[in-house]
Formats: C-alpha cells, sequence, structure tokens
C-alpha cells in the first residue's frame, strides 16, 4: 500500500503573530514552524500502517525551500520519503492542484491530509482535492482500518460518528483520534541521522489558477478591563449584561 501524507508548514501556537505590509502578509520573522497538527496525526497513522502491514509512506507539501525542516523531521519521524512541490502555497485551490497532481502521478492508494491546517483554519484543501480526482473522501476521519482495498473508517458528525466502509483509492481529512496525542511520535537521534540520506525530491508547479487573496488580517480585539459589581446590586448587573454586553 502507498500513503501520501500532505503536511502544512504552520507557525507554532506559542509564537508571536504579526502582520507586515498594512496588514496584508504574515510576518514569519522570529517564528517557529511545525508540522500541523492534524497532519501529524496523520502521518502517525501512516506510520502504524509503514510497521504493520508494510506500507510506503511519502509526505508532501507545497511551499518553499523553508518548509524543507518540517518535512525533514517527518522523514525523523519514519517516512520514506518527502516531495515538496516549488511553490508559494497561495490558496486552498492552488494547493489542491498542486496534491493532486502529485497524487496521479505517483498512483497512491490512501491520501491523508489534515481536515484543516492550523494557521488559516480553511478545511477545503482534502475535498478540493477529492473534486479534482474524483476519488472517494472521508472528512472528519478519526478511525481507519485497511484490508486489502477495503476500509472501514468512522467520522465525527454532528451529535455523534458515522461508521463508514468504503475501498481504496481513498483521500482522507483526518484529526485527532487517527492516533492519541499520546501516540506522536518525536523524532530520535537515529532517526534523525537517517532522515538526513531520505530522498527528498522537489517538483515544480503545474499551472493552477489563483482565485483568492489575503486583502487584510486583523488580530482580535483585546479583552476589556473586568467591571466588579457588588453581589447585592442586581440592577446594576442587569444593566450591564443588557447594554454592554449584550446577552439578555
Amino acid at each position: 500500500m502507498k500513503i501520501l501524507v500532505c503536511i502544512s508548514h504552520v507557525p507554532d501556537t506559542t509564537s508571536k503573530i504579526n502582520f507586515t505590509n498594512g496588514d496584508s502578509q504574515f510576518d514569519t520573522n522570529g517564528v517557529s514552524f511545525v508540522i500541523n497538527p492534524n497532519d501529524e496525526f496523520g502521518l502517525t497513522r501512516a506510520i502504524w500502517f509503514q510497521e504493520q502491514q508494510g506500507a510506503n509512506v511519502t509526505v508532501v507539501n507545497v511551499g518553499g525551500p523553508e518548509t524543507e525542516p518540517t518535512l525533514r523531521k517527518a522523514l525523523a519521524i519514519g517516512a520514506n520519503d518527502a516531495i515538496r512541490v516549488n511553490a508559494n502555497p497561495t490558496d486552498s485551490f492552488f494547493v489542491a492542484k498542486q496534491l493532486a497532481e502529485v497524487i496521479k502521478n505517483g498512483g497512491y492508494d490512501l491520501v491523508i491530509a489534515g481536515k484543516e491546517s492550523l494557521d488559516y483554519n480553511g478545511g477545503m484543501v482534502p475535498g478540493m482535492i477529492a473534486g479534482i480526482l474524483g476519488s472517494n473522501f472521508l472528512n472528519s476521519c478519526t478511525e481507519i482500518t485497511v484490508d486489502g482495498a477495503n476500509v472501514k473508517a468512522i467520522r465525527e458528525i454532528d451529535g455523534g460518528r458515522e461508521t463508514i466502509s468504503t475501498t481504496l483509492p481513498l483521500i482522507i481529512g483526518g484529526q485527532k483520534g487517527l492516533v492519541e496525542e499520546k501516540d506522536l511520535r518525536i523524532p530520535n537521534m537515529r532517526g534523525i541521522m537517517t532522515a538526513r540520506t531520505k530522498p527528498l525530491i522537489v517538483v515544480e508547479a503545474v499551472d493552477a489558477s489563483i482565485n483568492t487573496k489575503a486583502v487584510k488580517f486583523e488580530k482580535p480585539a483585546p479583552k476589556s478591563a473586568v467591571k466588579l459589581v457588588a453581589a447585592d446590586n442586581l440592577d446594576e448587573l442587569i444593566n450591564l449584561l443588557h447594554n454592554e454586553a449584550k446577552v439578555i
């Protein structure tokens, strides 16, 4: 079984976020980048398939040379090889188009993408890939087992979970549940050294329309000061909740 894991290169949640050029561009200065958490759950599950069923695991990213340390970390965790599509990931459709081309050329049986990335939370790329390729697709996937070409998966739905039977080839949008946080892999020294010799192939982007662009970014408004109301002053509490907080 050939598995492709799509990796997003996202800012660490502990990084301080700023914007430049009139708040139209993300400022990467001083920002640490990591594997997108939803993608890391998927990668860990793919490594399980590698260890238990002999799967070959490839990781792929759309980005410039600055994303290669993130791909090397994925290799150190256990992926067999990596592909970097040499392009700026401008919007979801552009990224999906590039990944669809990689999938088509590689003949992968199972494609695992995170259901959304931590930075933009668009949640569109996995479904777009499936639409471009006409492939089976499951989103919000929390469990998956593969027996030959047959797949049994569980996904989160509003108010519960849904169990689905389908077949390979398949694209999933994965999340926590594919593995638990305690099962995530930390690269050891042997993995880090081995990752240096594993193939990291750079391919050029295919033509794709860019239909959207970021006009402006805004940070959340700072929290206002806390107002304390005496326990016996219910009239003032009701006035604040109604006229300022507007919750009643």
